[in-house]
């Protein structure tokens, strides 16, 4: 009964090309990134997949509906797969956060476990969810084979539970973006096998 999740961070946005905090915004596909996508669906044509799974963010949906549409199968929005919340953070390039907000990005760039921020997720709690979710979808497709799309920061989070390693340790998970994960996981085992595609 082992289930496969594949996993993708969404294709590229001007965003990711600006250096720019996208965080919940409802920042679009670059051209190019629609391309990404398309590419992950040829990728993917072989892979039995059953059903994709993505965050609500329009860069994500974007992402999943190509891939979806290509492969035939539905889209199923799972809030839980959501980037990290840091609302004043949002659209901002990450010069303008160092400017506006001092100490903030450094403590996140070098210590991302001590990154604790008033009305803001930290790094531990998007890993909570996500890997609630993950589990979660491991049971319902039992056997089978399910894509999520999501964020880099929550699919960092995920990788970390699944790899055995702290938090502090987040910056050592690389993942560009449209990049394939394979995360196997088997009935009653806490953490999955974890390939780098």
């Amino acid at each position: 009964m082992t289930t496969t999740i594949y996993l993708i961070r969404h294709g590229i946005t001007a965003a990711n090309q600006e250096d720019r905090f996208a965080g919940r915004t409802d920042e679009p596909l670059h051209p190019e990134g629609e391309a990404q996508a398309r590419a992950v669906a040829e990728r993917l044509g072989g892979a039995g997949i059953a059903v994709v799974v993505a965050g609500p963010l329009v860069r994500i949906q974007q992402t999943a509906r190509l891939i979806a549409d290509q492969l035939g199968v539905m889209v199923a929005t799972q809030p839980a797969l959501n980037e990290i919340a840091i609302p004043h953070w949002d659209g901002l390039t990450k010069v303008e956060i160092r400017q506006r907000f001092g100490p903030e990005y450094p403590t996140w760039l070098d210590t991302p476990e001590q990154f604790r921020v008033a009305g803001c997720e930290t790094i531990a709690d998007v890993q909570q969810r996500v890997v609630a979710a993950v589990a979660g979808l491991a049971g319902e497709f039992a056997d089978r084979v399910v894509l999520v799309v999501s964020h880099l920061i929550p699919l960092r989070a995920l990788l970390l539970h699944h790899l055995g390693l702290p938090i502090s340790a987040f910056r050592s998970i690389k993942i560009a973006n449209a990049q394939l994960v394979r995360l196997t996981m088997e009935p009653g085992s806490e953490r999955g096998r974890v390939e780098f595609l």
